[in-house]
């Protein structure tokens, strides 16, 4: 004990009201100081609430910088892109124009010649039709004239027949006779010769008829086709126009573009004010967070002093609890290695084997077996002697928690959140409480402190500690938590 602590005690030389007075009065201050801790511990865990918020808000404007960023860049690239589509469009418009014009001057041409070819070619057809009806008349005459020689011929033999019965009174009429019939032997013979040029200029004509028919319906198609090719036309001038409109669209959407850029740029800006002004927030939060655990180790030093004085508080009980049950166990695991039932090395094992699918993380050690048989019964019936405690557990020096109370040592399923809450032995709790709790050396550590239940809850606590020896070597210590 302390000068301090020894000065703090009433002596009993002094009258018994005054004695009480006293008493009262360092009760009181007992009780205040039990008071502050929890406050400080409160305002610690919100703190360090605020500083886990700050650090992901940190995280989150970063991140959002660097999108905004990244989203400048591909802005950029877009613009870029978007300006070689708006030059590119403007060329091809360019190009579709002078292009256009120029089929459209030779289609319109080409047009008006096919229209000249097809309406020579159906006029050939009938120029044609007329000249194979006149051949036609011609061959008739032609015919007729032949059936007049024939007939003439026949009418100068007949002469020649009564000129030879009249003697010497018809050689007159027989020369007339034979002039007659020579006459008709040329006729005949020119118009024979005649039918067959007419036969063979029909012959012809029929053939160029045919072709020609072939050659209208051509001419025909071509003028049907010039229609089409006249849409077509129009359909060009349309695509320039749909060119057009397209260039202007391009030209409108680089602009939209190009504020959107700048407007990038101004969010970037005011992302990395922001993430500045956060970071600024999250360095004044860990002063803080470092201010107020010293603040609260400062507070465990005087709640410490405060018991030590010999100054009874609601926690006293508690306190005297876990000192009594740390040694308890310190001699139940002595004893346990000078039987051999488990070697000291086995003991203070520290090689974590990690047990696997559990969330949160289980682990396994040498002396899990050991200590789930031997702590059970030690632990177990101290969560029924105050209504205020919680749970009990002894932990090793790195916080880690062999055997837990059973409603804490289920079986873990599926929910990570319910795992958190309900299967808490085997795990490692290296947090401040817990690491504070397995390494400190003092007669007892009470600490104030918000359990983390799982899924975001949170339950205002007090833990007191003590620690165990074994054959003086420090294994850990032994917790009991307990309701403020």
């Amino acid at each position: 004990m302390t000068q301090t602590a020894a000065a703090l005690r009433v002596p009993e030389s002094l009258p018994e009201a005054v004695q009480d007075s006293r008493r009262g009065s360092l009760a009181d201050i007992g009780e205040r100081g039990g008071r502050l801790g929890v406050e400080i511990a409160d305002m610690a865990g919100l703190v360090g609430d605020l500083t886990r918020l700050g650090r992901e808000q940190s995280e989150q404007a970063n991140a959002a910088i660097d999108a905004a960023r990244q989203m400048s860049v591909t802005n950029a690239e877009l613009a870029s892109k978007m300006d070689e589509a708006s030059n590119s469009a403007a060329a091809t418009r360019a190009t579709l124009s002078e292009a256009t014009a120029s089929v459209s001057g030779a289609l319109a041409r080409a047009l008006e010649g096919i229209g000249t070819l097809g309406e020579g070619a159906i006029g050939l057809k009938g120029s044609i039709g007329e000249i194979a009806g006149t051949i036609k008349l011609v061959q008739d005459t032609s015919e007729a004239i032949q059936q007049i020689a024939r007939e003439t011929q026949m009418l100068a033999i007949n002469a020649n027949v009564e000129a030879a019965r009249a003697g010497d009174a018809g050689k007159g009429f027989a020369i007339i006779a034979d002039s007659m019939k020579s006459l008709a032997d040329k006729i005949r013979s020119f118009t024979g010769q005649n039918q067959k040029n007419l036969e063979e200029l029909a012959r012809t004509l029929r053939n160029l008829l045919e072709k020609s028919d072939g050659n209208a319906e051509i001419a025909q198609k071509a003028i049907a086709d010039s229609t089409s090719a006249r849409e077509a036309a129009g359909t060009l001038q349309t695509l320039v126009a749909s060119a057009q409109h397209l260039t202007e669209d391009i030209e409108s959407m680089a602009q939209s573009v190009e504020s959107n850029s700048n407007c990038y740029e101004v969010v970037h800006k005011e992302l990395t004010g922001l993430a500045d002004t956060v970071e600024s927030c999250d360095a004044n939060l860990a002063r803080a967070q470092k201010r107020v655990d010293s603040i609260l180790g400062i507070s465990e030093d005087f709640i410490l002093f405060i018991a030590e004085s010999g100054i009874e508080t609601p926690d006293t009980p508690i306190v005297q609890l876990a000192q009594d049950t740390a040694r308890q166990i310190g001699m139940v695991f002595e004893q346990a290695v000078a039987a051999g039932e488990i070697g000291m090395n086995d003991l203070f094992d520290e090689k974590y084997r990690p047990v696997p699918n559990t969330n949160p993380q289980q682990h396994m050690t040498k002396f899990v077996t050991f200590t789930d048989r031997v702590l059970t019964p030690i632990q177990e019936p101290i969560l029924g002697m105050n209504p205020r405690i919680t749970f009990c557990a002894g932990i090793d020096r790195n916080g880690f928690l062999p055997t837990h109370n059973k409603k804490y040592s289920h079986p873990q399923g599926p929910d990570s959140v319910w795992n958190s809450a309900n299967c808490r032995n085997r795990r490692i709790f290296n947090d401040r409480t817990g690491l504070s709790a397995g390494r400190s050396t003092r007669s007892f550590l009470l600490q104030t402190y918000r359990r983390d239940m799982g899924g975001g809850q949170f339950v205002l606590m007090k833990d007191v500690s003590a620690p165990v020896y074994v054959r003086g070597r420090h294994w850990g210590g032994f917790r009991i938590g307990f309701k403020v």
